[in-house]
């Protein structure tokens, strides 16, 4: 028979080699590049760790440790994609526009957790707060968004203002998570009809935004051509004003000049000027300057004296060549 003392012994022994494992397995742990952990002590939260690689704590069940990814995690609302299918939660993305029109709307939240001991302690389920708070941002923003702005041209609005209501939302909760970006999947209307009815709406609306576009190019550029057209009349009427100045100008010299050789010689001058007169009036006219003393016309030729004047220089200057 086994004694007593050699029972308590075996079973001391098996104690003893069940603490020495558990303070052997226990008192160490490592953390993965993309891990963090928090060190708890009688469940109270101590420190976070983030360093990667080996490290020492007291054993269990004084210390434990709880290890959370450092990744970036992503929050599908409206959807759920799996091996390469998705699968639609229309009843969940069914939401009225501003301007009371039914659209569905899905989008991807990505996220990450930034204060371990938070995200553990503060809720039982912060993913489910982040849904709701998603579901309730969304829906905030689409509500107060016009159909069109949805549909075209405002989702990076709308995915900008649901960023900022929904990082509001979570910094409210304090549930130890971040918000770090906010994409709309889709924007669409409930079913076919309605589509189609949309459509035909939005086309029309391009035609006639192109239209108005074509007769504003046409507006400008006929408007160009007249600015052009006016400019290029000023500028040659202020041609016209300034030559007929200079011409003036010009007419008032050689009147004040004819008006002081006129004072000076006033009977040479008349004649002078009756002569260019003549000459400007009939060009081809022969003038003679003639006497009538009564019994015999007297007159002295011009023009034949102009002519036999004119032909030894014209030979005089053919000489000179």
């Amino acid at each position: 028979m086994i004694s007593l003392k050699r029972i308590y012994t075996i079973a001391g022994l098996i104690i003893a080699i069940v603490i020495l494992s558990i303070v052997a397995f226990t008192t160490w742990y490592t953390v993965d590049e993309s891990d963090q952990a928090v060190i708890l002590t009688f469940g109270k939260v101590e420190e976070g760790i983030t360093e990667p690689g080996l490290h020492f704590k007291l054993p269990w069940p004084v210390q434990s440790v709880e290890k959370l990814s450092k990744e970036t995690f992503s929050l599908q609302f409206g959807y759920e994609e799996k091996d390469g299918k998705i699968k639609d939660f229309p009843d969940e993305t069914k939401m009225i526009t501003g301007d009371e029109n039914i659209v569905l709307a899905d989008l991807v939240v990505q996220w990450k957790i930034t204060d371990p001991e938070k995200y553990l302690y503060n809720a039982e389920e912060p993913e489910e707060i982040l849904y709701d708070a998603t579901s309730s941002s969304l829906r905030s923003i689409i509500g107060g968004s016009k159909i069109d702005d949805a549909l075209t041209s405002g989702k990076a609005d709308i995915e900008a203002d649901v960023r900022e209501l929904l990082t509001s939302l979570i910094g409210k909760y304090d549930i130890g998570i971040s918000i770090l970006a906010v994409k709309l999947q889709d924007v669409e209307l409930p079913n076919d009809d309605v589509r189609k009815a949309f459509t035909d709406v939005t086309d029309a609306r391009e035609t006639a935004n192109t239209k108005k576009n074509e007769a504003d190019k046409y507006k400008n550029q006929r408007m160009n051509e007249a600015e052009g057209e006016k400019k290029a009349l000023i500028s040659k009427a202020n041609g016209e004003k300034a030559a007929r100045l200079e011409r003036a100008r010009g007419d008032v010299a050689v009147f004040n000049k004819l008006y002081g050789e006129y004072k000076n010689n006033p009977d040479i001058t008349r004649e002078r000027l009756v002569i260019e007169t003549l000459e400007q009036v009939l060009p081809s006219a022969e003038i003679y300057i003639m006497n009538d003393d009564g019994n015999t016309m007297k007159y002295f030729p011009i023009r034949p004296l102009e002519k036999e004047q004119a032909k030894p220089k014209e030979e005089g200057g053919t000489d000179n060549e």
